[in-house]
């Protein structure tokens, strides 16, 4: 049982999914409860697997019976468990906060959850895949749901749908491209082959453009900048129900595919032609990371200003992936963790105020009302943790980043994550000046937000304290994991 749990977890999104048109053909009422029921599933499945995981160590998996490299190997390690448990508790969280915002026409359509369950499995696939070219394959099938699922409601999000599917494109050839360069240079694309082949080619110049390609195609995936030019407009203009789903995912989980690759090929201090690669790598993290929080920090539009919030704490978590330690390592991924969560919450209460007040803007946010305190006290909490406060997860996440830039004595890495912090507060400070601006006395209650809008926002804010709670096991799973060679 525990050889097929990545394959269940696959299997359980990817045939509700598929089933899902013909079943529900005369029953479009059971359409919701399906995919809600298999992505429950699916989270319970993933808290089994991470359990099993931890038990008994990593488990590879060859689909069909034929070992690698000649077969497809799927490698079920403590890295993938946890990512996959966090993609799928979020998706359900925010399956359940869709239930109040889903447009109508969405919630009568078949490819809707289709398209999300479609998702789900390509991710899990992303992050379970053990060569290179099947990672590609499951790379595509989530970017084509995820192309689908900006342009659902037509308009504007079908025109940024286009242009985030031409560059999404661009990224998988660019990534495509890497692969050839590598296979030609090692003769496999397997990726335990290839770390063992790599270390002796580091001179390659196909080497080095395999690796400079296949980094440039995962950036595009994962909106590092400059290579971001799609997500704002594409997550602004998405169903409100759509937005926290890809937010807390799509690039959480092309992030994890470019650190498996990283730390599988490229060891700490190794160079390739001559170039210091993870020094490199920690650089443009820095410049996203400050540049990110920059361009927050000047929108006026709440989901571009989350957006570009978003895109800065991917610079941040590959500057502590990039440290060459283990300390900095598990702080990224910690904070990556903790950000999947943050992100669905704060499009989570974007779209609630779209769908609830209209509000889209901050002067929109200065004219409302008084707002939920379901909405007021997940934002408080989420703010907390973004900005780095104890006891949330965030703030953990960044304390061992910092330590981690000390440890390898890269102070500009650790000024990067101070000044990250400094925007994120400088943002939030404008947010909340416009949340409790009041424009004129009023002894009005404020509005109760429906159940699984309390639900969800609840429950994803008691993870997020939880988070930090609980750090100290979860680090020991990380640094456990990156300093036993793990991935």
């Amino acid at each position: 049982m525990s050889m097929g749990m990545s394959i269940l977890l696959f299997l359980i999104p990817f045939v509700a999914g598929v089933a899902l048109p013909i079943v529900t053909a005369r029953r479009s009422a059971w359409r919701q409860p399906i995919a809600l029921g298999a992505i429950a599933l699916m989270t319970l499945v993933a808290a089994y697997n991470l359990r099993i995981v931890l038990t008994q160590g990593p488990i590879e998996y060859a689909l069909g019976g034929w070992a690698a490299p000649i077969g497809i190997a799927w490698l079920n390690d403590s890295l993938a468990a946890v990512v996959v448990l966090a993609v799928s508790t979020v998706s359900l969280l925010t399956l359940v906060y869709g239930r109040v915002v889903v447009p109508a026409r969405l919630e009568r359509s078949v490819s809707y959850y289709t398209l999300i369950l479609v998702l789900l499995a390509g991710l899990v696939g992303i992050v379970f895949a053990a060569d290179l070219f099947n990672l590609f394959v499951f790379l595509e099938v989530s970017a084509l749901a995820a192309y689908a699922l900006v342009g659902a409601s037509g308009g504007k999000g079908a025109v940024y749908a286009f242009r985030y599917l031409l560059l999404g494109s661009l990224g998988a050839s660019l990534y495509l491209l890497g692969v050839g360069h590598l296979y030609v240079a090692t003769g496999t694309l397997n990726m335990a082959d290839l770390a063992t082949r790599i270390p002796d080619l580091l001179t390659s110049t196909a080497v080095a453009g395999g690796l400079i390609y296949i980094f440039l195609g995962l950036s595009i995936k994962m909106a590092l900048i400059p290579l971001h030019g799609w997500l704002p407009d594409a997550y602004q203009n998405a169903p409100e129900t759509v937005s926290p789903l890809l937010a807390s995912t799509v690039t959480k989980v092309a992030l994890v595919a470019w650190v498996r690759i990283e730390y599988s090929l490229i060891l700490p201090g190794a160079e390739v032609s001559a170039v210091p690669v993870l020094v490199l790598l920690e650089e443009v993290g820095v410049l996203a990371a400050v540049v990110g929080g920059a361009l927050a920090l000047i929108q006026t539009d709440l989901k571009r200003m989350f957006a570009y919030g978003g895109i800065g704490h991917v610079g941040l978590i590959l500057v502590g992936v990039s440290l060459g330690n283990a300390t900095g390592f598990a702080g990224g991924i910690f904070y990556l963790l903790n950000d999947s969560v943050m992100q669905a919450v704060l499009f989570m209460i974007a779209g609630a105020l779209v769908h609830g007040h209209g509000v889209r803007t901050l002067d929109d946010l200065r004219a409302m009302g008084r707002p939920s305190p379901w909405l007021t006290g997940a934002l408080i909490v989420v703010a907390v943790g973004m900005v780095g406060l104890p006891p949330t997860g965030g703030f953990f996440g960044k304390w061992n980043i910092v330590l981690g830039a000390l440890e390898a004595e890269h102070y500009l890495a650790a000024f990067s994550v101070v000044a990250s912090t400094l925007l994120t507060l400088g943002y939030f400070v404008r947010v909340f000046a416009a949340w409790f601006h009041r424009p004129g006395a009023t002894s009005a209650e404020a509005p109760m937000a429906p159940g699984s809008l309390m639900a969800s926002l609840g429950v994803a804010s008691v993870a997020l304290i939880a988070l930090g709670i609980f750090s100290d096991p979860i680090f020991k799973v990380l640094i456990d994991f990156v300093s036993g060679g793990g991935i």
